[in-house]
């Protein structure tokens, strides 16, 4: 099973937004991070998921991933395939079609604090932000 641990951040809603992923299978850990441009917090968590997918699609396809967020919309989105803010359906859509590869996906709401690494990585996109 991947480990999956991912965060969005914003400097201004909206505003120049990075995010950060990081990764642990087994003893191996990956941390991915990118500036992805102008973009609400929302919608950078909603992002940094879907950088996730993408990244676990290319290296871990025939994996079980276990997505870990501190973003309650993303989640519960996710867990509900709804969303309130129909602007935020794009990236669910996506997201689904993601997940669909592989073999059982699932993403839990965790407390801020046990997504320092993601937060981390996140914010340093910011600062590189190119």
């Amino acid at each position: 099973m991947i480990e999956v641990y991912t965060d969005g951040a914003s400097r201004g809603n909206p505003g120049p937004s990075g995010v950060g992923i990081y990764i642990k299978y087994g003893k191996i850990q990956k941390e991915e991070l990118q500036y992805i441009g102008e973009y609400t917090n929302h919608e950078a968590e909603f992002i940094a998921v879907i950088k996730a997918l993408e990244y676990c699609r290319e290296h871990f396809s025939t994996e079980i991933i276990s997505c870990r967020s501190d973003a309650k919309v993303v989640v519960d989105a996710i867990d509900k395939n709804y969303v309130k803010n129909k602007s935020y359906q794009i990236y669910l859509d996506r997201i689904n079609s993601l997940t669909n590869i592989f073999p059982y996906f699932f993403i839990k709401w965790i407390p801020e604090k046990q997504n320092k690494r993601a937060d981390i990585l996140a914010r340093k996109a910011l600062m590189n932000q190119n």
